[in-house]
Order: C-alpha cells, then sequence, then structure tokens
C-alpha cells in the first residue's frame, strides 16, 4: 500500500461525487441528511456510532467507507485500543475477508493519526 493511500482515495471519492451533487441534487441532499441525522448524538455517542460505521464498512468491504469513517475517528479522538475492539467484532461478524479489510481499517486510521499529528504540530 503506498503512503497516503487513504487520504488520497477518500479525496479522489469527494471529488468525484461532484458529478452526483450536480447530477441528482435531491438525492445526495437526501442521503446527507441520512447520515447527519444517523449520526447525531442521542442514546450513543457520535464516536460510538462512527466506530460501528467503521465495523459495518470493515465486514462489507468498502475501502471508501473505511477511509471517510477511519478519519471521523481520528478527528474524534478514538483510541488504537478502541479501533482494534470494533474491528475484532467486525472481524468475527465477517470472517476471513473482514481480517483482510480490518488490516486496511489500521492503515487508514494511522495514516490520517500521523497527518492528524503532523497538522497539530505545525
Amino acid at each position: 500500500m503506498t503512503s497516503r493511500h487513504y487520504q488520497s482515495l477518500t479525496r479522489d471519492i469527494t471529488d468525484k461525487l461532484g458529478s452526483l451533487r450536480s447530477g441528482l441534487p435531491q438525492v445526495m441532499q437526501s442521503f446527507g441528511a441520512l447520515g447527519k441525522a444517523a449520526m447525531a448524538g442521542g442514546a450513543l455517542e457520535p464516536k460510538t456510532k462512527e466506530l460501528i460505521a467503521l465495523g459495518i464498512a470493515v465486514a462489507a468491504r468498502c475501502d471508501g467507507c473505511i477511509g471517510f469513517h477511519s478519519q471521523a475517528l481520528v478527528r474524534m479522538g478514538a483510541t488504537p485500543d478502541e479501533l482494534r475492539e470494533v474491528l475484532g467484532v467486525a472481524v468475527y461478524m465477517g470472517g476471513g475477508p473482514s481480517l483482510m479489510y480490518a488490516a486496511n481499517a489500521i492503515a487508514a486510521y494511522e495514516e490520517f493519526s500521523a497527518a492528524h499529528a503532523a497538522g497539530q504540530a505545525a
């Protein structure tokens, strides 16, 4: 895996979704509203919901989802221990293929953590 893989991946996806935003504005606005409502605080705090989303992303084998949710978890201050625990559940639920994607999630988390730390140091 190349350095900064997940940062590039999430940037590229965001750029490519521009044509959907302009071509299907109601769909994209509705999806955004759904995400905002689903991730809002309630009985579960937003960080817990992001951890759940990352677990589902690993079990569903979605690299883009892994990137976006790892990035959000870094911003929210998720710890490596929290990440490992959610990945353990994802592997339990998704088997061997999820184990391979759990490694991708660790790579994404580490990549975004390093970038976040570098940004704070500057």
